[in-house]
């Protein structure tokens, strides 16, 4: 894995496609199937407080009588609920 300063959303996420397809596969040993879980949690974490970051810094910007209004984005779920 990539050091935590070198990590990105989008390192991450391929990442946790590999981890994915090793576990799926069911080839490698328990404990490198733990090892590669346990790395799984964090980069899950890890991407979640990107989303939760960039969640925060999201405004929709909207017209109003006075020019534009900034508005904080509506939270849901990240499901679109």
């Amino acid at each position: 894995m990539a050091e935590t300063n070198e990590m990105n959303f989008e390192l991450a996420i391929a990442r946790l496609e590999q981890i994915v397809r090793s576990l799926e596969s069911g080839n490698a040993p328990l404990d490198e199937s733990l090892s590669l879980f346990e790395e799984g949690v964090r980069l899950v974490k890890f991407c979640n407080d990107s989303l939760d970051k960039a969640e925060s810094r999201v405004k929709l910007l909207t017209f109003g009588k006075d020019g534009v209004e900034k508005k904080d984005f509506p939270v849901g779920d990240r499901n679109g609920n």
